[in-house]
């Protein structure tokens, strides 16, 4: 059966302000998923724009002495140029301010009315026009908007859409779609919402000129939501054209990216509107969180509304965009970290997917195979080239999978797996010693499972790093990824990379930033440094030695102080005091590998946080195979003393938790970001 066809879209962004990382993560997002709806053969469409109209917008234009249409006309650019700095391929940018759109956006009201669910009455009430959102008394806070944001009595003349005729309709809909909203959470919220009785809408303004006028009745403009969400349909000419024949439901599947704070339009408002026009609404709608940069909550007042394009300048565009992916799980809210971002960037990426490649396209095959892809049988392979390629069989299905269900975070885990795999297959079978003793055959065995590996993850990689993946394939003798609709390019079949191709070995993908550049980079975004950076003003590390800390500390008188006696606690209990002493942290698995000489012990990387993984190691080797720990979270204690086993060192534990059945360690049942504290 020939799968359908992919329609994604991002929000409609607001013009009040130029693109931040907050815009960046759904643009990235939706882009990711348009190239591996091609990869996969499905015809596949990706839509971004622009929100135009609104009372927002005209004070803004007035503040700053323009005419609304030539303000906007000046905030378009920055959109474009961003997209285009983060290598988002979308296939068409519709302006709210557009003849196609406002022609559609009149065509859905006129059909409204047609139903019955659109007449003339007044509004008073509470707005708020930073949020272009209605509020009634009980929802307000503090006198505020549920956002924070400033409110305004509103008593107007307005048309209003029978939305309370919809509470049934809708929720019979949900009941019928049980996906059509996700996260799951975020669905029971919205049924929830509905179920307690939907309020008619105000569906029109007239304080104001700057929108589409209403049908039949100039002096009133569309309320912008209106406006703004049919943007989905008058993108593909209107519900008579061929690209919604195509891209809309029941013959595609539409789907569209939104922040959590506008889910409410998108799931309730909209799915009301197309009904009542004698339209299918879309397929799904996944709803994202916010996102805080470095802890604090992005804000105009704060200023660290961050621009992602001086980001994409300092580590590449495809690092910024596999940190966005990676770091946040998608559906919750996530925190941007420019330390995290460069750990990623090392840890992820240098020393994990570039490294691979350069320890055997830059070194082994020009060196000892004559700068050649070797030819091999590959029908017969040896158990640990079996190992390898059932590790690339898995990770391929469940990254397939985990994007079909939009879960890119957890697609690049699973990608992660061969990338693990085969770096530790390298270490294993030590090519370089091969190519030492003159093994010829097994070198050239043991090249092309690496050779071969890094083939897979081009094209698994693709939609996340789309430069970098073909500056692989590049350095693989390969052509650049060009998806073609009808043939699944997803990579399925071992042994795809043809003996004899010339590799063409080049620049590290991803080379290492010296502590010197680290620190400007850091200076250069205006991020937090890391206390591991500063200098002092003679150039030195600004942390001192205990005995500098000593020696510089003012002296105090000491005073006798009473000691009081802590009660005696039962034999087995411990204080809080004893507790708090316990560091206990989420982390990330990384890589792993059995320790030689012992049956049980394993040596895990695990990721908490800090700017390298941790080395943990873990007597659970007769309970788990190091591939089975390789992206799960786990909870670990972090501060423990180093403890020497068996000629390594530890750096923490693994907890766990056994019984008759086995031993499991304790996973968290979400995806929580690494370093966060067990409580």
């Amino acid at each position: 059966m020939q799968p359908k066809p992919f329609y994604v879209t991002t929000p409609i962004y607001y013009v009040n302000g130029k693109p931040h990382i907050g815009h960046a993560y759904s643009t990235v997002a939706a882009d990711v998923l348009s190239r591996y709806a091609r990869v996969r053969g499905r015809n596949a469409r990706f839509l971004t724009g622009t929100d135009e109209h609104g009372q927002k917008i005209e004070r803004v234009a007035a503040d700053q002495g323009l005419p609304p249409a030539e303000y906007c006309d000046r905030m378009i650019p920055a959109f474009r140029q961003c997209w285009e700095a983060l290598h988002c391929e979308y296939d068409d940018f519709i302006r709210t301010t557009s003849p196609r759109h406002m022609q559609f956006a009149e065509e859905m009201w006129r059909r409204c009315e047609a139903a019955g669910d659109i007449y003339l009455g007044e509004y008073e009430g509470w707005y708020s026009v930073a949020d272009e959102t209605f509020y009634t008394e009980k929802e307000l806070v503090d006198g505020k908007a549920p956002t924070g944001r400033p409110v305004e009595r509103v008593k107007e003349p307005s048309y209003f859409f029978r939305l309370s005729k919809y509470t049934d309709k809708l929720l019979a809909f949900y009941e019928a779609h049980p996906d059509f909203v996700r996260p799951e959470g975020r669905f029971t919220e919205v049924k929830s919402f509905v179920r307690e009785g939907l309020r008619d809408l105000s569906l029109s303004r007239t304080t104001f000129r700057w929108g589409i006028p209403v049908p039949g009745a100039p002096d009133h403009v569309m309320y912008v939501w209106f406006d703004a969400l049919t943007n989905y349909v008058s993108a593909l000419g209107g519900d008579h054209a061929p690209l919604y024949s195509e891209f809309w439901e029941p013959n595609a599947r539409a789907v569209h990216l939104v922040g959590k704070d506008i889910l409410r339009f998108h799931a309730v408002y909209w799915p009301a509107f197309l009904m009542s026009a004698g339209l299918p609404p879309p397929s799904q709608v996944w709803s994202h969180g916010w996102m805080t940069v470095n802890g604090a909550k992005m804000s105009k007042t704060e200023g660290n509304f961050l621009p992602p394009e001086p980001i994409a300048d300092a580590v590449g565009a495809d690092a910024l965009r596999y940190y966005l992916m990676r770091d946040i799980a998608f559906g919750q809210d996530g925190d941007f970290s420019h330390q995290n971002l460069l750990a990623r960037y090392h840890g992820d990426l240098g020393n994990g997917l570039g490294n691979l490649l350069n320890r055997i396209v830059s070194s082994i095959v020009p060196k000892s195979l004559d700068g050649r892809v070797p030819r091999i049988d590959v029908s017969a392979l040896g158990d640990r080239e079996k190992e390898l390629v059932q590790t690339a069989e898995r990770a391929a299905k469940r990254a397939g999978q985990l994007l079909d269900d939009i879960a890119p975070h957890r697609a690049l885990e699973a990608i992660w797996e061969l990338v693990a795999a085969a770096n530790k297959y390298v270490d294993q079978t030590e090519p370089w010693q091969l190519a030492k003793k003159g093994d010829t055959r097994r070198l050239e065995e043991v090249s092309y499972a690496v050779l071969e590996s890094l083939r897979w993850l081009s094209v698994m990689l693709w939609p996340f790093l789309p430069e970098k993946s073909d500056a692989m394939r590049a350095q693989l003798g390969l052509a650049p990824m060009m998806p073609t609709v009808g043939l699944d390019g997803w990579p399925s079949a071992w042994g795809g990379l043809v003996g004899g191709t010339q590799v063409r070995p080049g620049a590290p993908l991803f080379p290492r930033f010296d502590e010197d550049q680290q620190r400007a980079i850091y200076e250069r975004l205006g991020a937090p440094m890391p206390d591991a950076l500063k200098k002092t003003s003679a150039g030195t590390p600004a942390a001192k030695s205990k005995s500098e800390a000593k020696k510089s500390e003012p002296k105090m008188e000491a005073k006798p102080e009473a000691k009081k006696e802590a009660p005696a606690l039962p034999e087995g209990v411990i204080s809080i005091d004893d507790l708090v002493k316990v560091d206990m942290r989420l982390g990330l698995v990384k890589s792993g590998e059995r320790v030689p000489k012992s049956d049980k012990l394993l040596e895990l990387k695990v990721d908490i946080g800090e700017p390298e993984p941790r080395t943990i190691l873990a007597g659970i080797g007769k309970h788990y195979e190091p591939e089975q720990l390789v992206g799960r979270r786990i909870a670990v204690v972090v501060n423990l003393a180093p403890r020497p086993m068996m000629g390594r060192t530890s750096h923490g534990m693994v907890l766990a938790v056994s019984d008759d059945a086995g031993l499991s360690v304790l996973s968290p049942d979400k995806e929580i970001t690494p370093g966060v504290k067990v409580k």
